[in-house]
């Protein structure tokens, strides 16, 4: 593809975006569809311009400021698709590195960058406020750290802007880790970030890193947050130090409140740090009277020096100029020999992207010309060559772990055995001890006066005795209150006993009393009219004994299925079945005119009576 076909996708894409119909999803969608298009068709030539000739394509043209005005739209206008505005925003970081504006770079880094951080964070803003939107809130920051890695001038306005404030005091632990995150990667990624920022952009990032550790009580959050500020330490000491020790008491809430969750090793080489800063910063009154002595000393040194060099002139010129010479020299060949090695990196990267991109067209082509029924052969064979060289790695990281846990294991056992020894022998230690201060003779008292209690002190001790517990009764009952409560306690379980036995016994007879009437009343239910009556049907009316022995052998039944009851189901029914005797159920029987009321005595009874085999 050449360059003039480049510009013919962009402006057609600029076209097909500036049509009015279109809404806001189908402006995100087109942008998304036609960047990719454009970005990847770019990005598989071999000429490594394209691509950033495309980006300016881009830029000039007005498509990516079209983009930055449709991610500035009233977000309630995307209708929940969050997902597409992510891919957008993507996409404009992308573009944005490696852009080469050209004449209107001034515009384009002081007007068109802060647009597009504007309308990125505003889009995280929004993320934030979803609960949903963690995953794609991680992505926007991922776009965020890539132009700021390639942007460094807009960290101040990333640092002061109101949509990162909010992001900022969001009470989600997830959010506060992503915008530390955001930081510890992009000064990973970039070891000279630092030293292009300003002096109050560094003092911004130390105040976030700091405000989280006295905000945040999550053991992630303050972790990250100790690392991003030991980072920054690390890349940037000389100014860095310096600006830390403006917090005050920031030592003391480390080992108040971080130690022990996990990270107490970067914990430890915080506090050292800046203690080591407050230390230097109390000695330095006492190192000016040193350093002022010593520049009296090296001035006088160094004037005598001179005085001696201005005797021997010409000889000091040449042998300045020689050491000059030599010195710009070997400056000259160190940035060759640099030039050298860079050129050389450059070559044998762009190569061996050359190489791969040409094997894969290669491979590619291969598989073209293939037959179809070789091409599924040949790409299991490729996945089994991936699969062997994954297993050898597999294996060879297994192998290794299992050495690692041996040694470790043998190292445990080996400590275990040690503290064991001490073990026995502070015991034995101590055994001898104590039996050397055993046979050892005692020693004698070393005051001298009266052993025990004279009488009257001992009458003294008795009577305040006697008067506390005349003023302090105890509350605990004497053996004979316990019998009287415990006789009055049984006399009155016996009682409610006998009540409860009395109770059941006229529930039973008056159980008795509605079965005899619901019995008689079902046999005048069940009579036949009085024209048809037989006098079999008259004589079984007359006498109970069909109803009565049904009865009886529905009780029997009853009985059988109540002996099968757990004894636990049985406790409140035992009691009264127990209590009924052969005097009682004939005062029944009598009472009810032969009505069978229960137990196997009634059923006996009953079949001597009517001669029925129950």
């Amino acid at each position: 593809m050449e360059p003039q076909e480049d510009e013919a996708m962009v402006l057609e894409l600029k076209r097909q975006v500036e049509d009015e119909d279109l809404n806001l999803e189908q402006r995100v969608s087109l942008l998304n569809s036609g960047l990719n298009k454009v970005l990847n068709t770019a990005a598989v030539q071999t000429d490594s311009r394209r691509l950033t000739h495309v980006k300016s394509q881009l830029y000039l043209s007005g498509v990516l400021s079209h983009c930055v005005l449709v991610l500035s739209q009233d977000p309630r206008k995307l209708r929940g698709n969050w997902s597409a505005a992510t891919t957008l925003a993507q996409l404009i970081s992308s573009c944005c590195v490696g852009a080469e504006p050209g004449r209107r770079a001034e515009a384009f880094h002081r007007l068109f960058l802060p647009s597009v951080m504007d309308g990125l964070l505003s889009l995280a803003g929004e993320l934030m406020r979803r609960d949903e939107g963690v995953s794609l809130l991680r992505k926007v920051l991922d776009s965020v750290g890539w132009l700021l890695r390639a942007h460094p001038r807009l960290t101040a306005q990333v640092l002061s802007s109101a949509h990162y404030e909010q992001i900022q005091m969001c009470d989600d632990v997830t959010v506060s880790l992503l915008c530390v995150q955001l930081w510890i990667q992009t000064c990973s990624a970039s070891r000279d970030f630092l030293s292009r920022l300003s002096d109050s952009s560094v003092m911004l990032l130390l105040n976030e890193a700091v405000g989280q550790l006295a905000v945040s009580p999550d053991a992630a959050v303050g972790g990250a947050s100790v690392r991003l500020i030991l980072l920054m330490a690390n890349q940037q000491e000389q100014r860095v130090q310096p600006l830390l020790l403006s917090f005050r008491g920031l030592d003391s809430l480390l080992d108040k409140d971080w130690k022990g969750r996990g990270f107490d090793q970067d914990v430890d080489q915080l506090i050292a740090l800046l203690q080591s800063d407050r230390g230097r910063r109390s000695q330095s009154q006492a190192d000016t009277e040193r350093v002022r002595a010593a520049c009296v000393i090296q001035a006088a040194w160094r004037s005598y020096r001179t005085r001696r060099r201005v005797k021997s002139l010409n000889r000091a010129v040449s042998t300045l100029q020689r050491r000059y010479r030599a010195r710009r020299r070997q400056q000259q060949q160190q940035r060759e020999a640099q030039q050298w090695e860079e050129e050389l990196k450059y070559q044998v990267c762009l190569r061996r992207q050359q190489a791969r991109r040409k094997f894969h067209q290669k491979q590619r082509q291969l598989l073209q010309l293939l037959p179809a029924d070789q091409v599924q052969p040949y790409l299991q064979e490729c996945e089994r060559r991936a699969a062997v060289v994954i297993q050898s790695s597999w294996r060879g990281f297994r192998e290794r772990r299992r050495y690692n846990d041996t040694q470790r294991h043998t190292l445990r056992h080996t400590h275990t055995r040690t503290r064991a020894a001490r073990t026995l022998q502070r015991a034995v230690r101590h055994f001898l001890q104590k039996r050397h201060a055993a046979r050892a003779p005692p020693i004698p008292p070393f005051w001298i006066g009266q052993k025990g209690l004279t009488d009257s002190r001992r009458v003294e001790l008795k009577r305040q005795v006697e008067e506390y517990i005349s003023l302090h009764p105890t509350s605990r009952a004497s053996s004979q209150e316990c019998k009287r409560l415990h006789e009055e306690v049984q006399l009155l379980i016996l009682s409610e006993l006998q009540r409860g036995e009395e109770e059941r016994r006229a529930e039973q007879r008056m159980e008795a009393l509605l079965a005899h009437t619901h019995t008689q009343l079902e046999l005048l239910r069940d009579a036949p009219p009085l024209s048809v009556v037989t006098a079999t049907d008259a004589e079984s009316f007359l006498s109970p004994s069909g109803p009565v022995a049904t009865r009886a052998r529905d009780a029997h039944n009853a009985v059988l299925q109540a002996s099968r009851l757990p004894w636990w189901r049985t406790l409140g029914e035992t009691a009264g079945v127990d209590k009924f005797n052969h005097a009682h159920l004939q005062d029944l029987e009598a009472e009810l005119g032969g009505l069978f009321v229960g137990g196997s005595t009634g059923v006996a009874e009953l079949s001597e009576v009517d001669g029925l085999d129950l």
